[in-house]
């Protein structure tokens, strides 16, 4: 079963047991004022409390053990959604560290990217300028435009990739 799945198969019924719970949580405190407003109400209501009592304890252990349940598959969840976005993050931080590079060994770039990196630092700018006049001897790579956003490939959403995995629990 799906991660995506498994939420959606355990989140209904853990809301109809915390609703359950609450209705009977109310009429405990009901009977509980019934019997002290009434004389002999610990006798004449007894049947009535221990079975009311008994079906709260039955659908709180349920409720425990679905709530349970669903904590691990958000552990789950939360974990392969943290791990995409990481390595998401990594091959960014990797393609900008590339392109860095490429800028501060003073390779030819087009005039777009120039324009870009003196929008974005001035300082880089100006930096990777004085890197190409110190290696202006040496010969320069020729690079298309570093931030062609039509060759970047789209990232996948981090949710939908948790939710696609494979449930590991029970």
């Amino acid at each position: 079963m799906k991660i995506g799945e498994a939420r959606k198969t355990y989140s209904a019924p853990l809301r109809e047991f915390w609703e359950e719970k609450k209705s009977l949580a109310k009429q405990k405190k009901a009977l509980d004022e019934k019997i002290k407003a009434t004389p002999s109400g610990k006798e004449e209501f007894a049947k009535e409390a221990v079975t009311l009592d008994l079906s709260y304890r039955a659908v709180s252990e349920k409720y425990e053990e679905y709530s349970k349940t669903m904590e691990q598959i958000m552990a789950q969840h939360t974990a392969l959604f943290n791990a995409e976005v990481s390595k998401q993050q990594g091959e960014a931080m990797e393609e900008y560290s590339e392109d860095m590079i490429k800028i501060m060994q003073g390779a030819k770039v087009p005039a777009s990217d120039e324009k870009k990196l003196m929008e974005y630092s001035m300082e880089l700018y100006m930096a990777a300028k004085n890197m190409a006049v110190l290696n202006e001897n040496k010969k320069k790579e020729e690079y298309d435009s570093l931030w062609d956003d039509e060759k970047k490939e789209e990232n996948p959403d981090p949710d939908e990739v948790a939710n696609d995995a494979e449930y590991s629990g029970g």
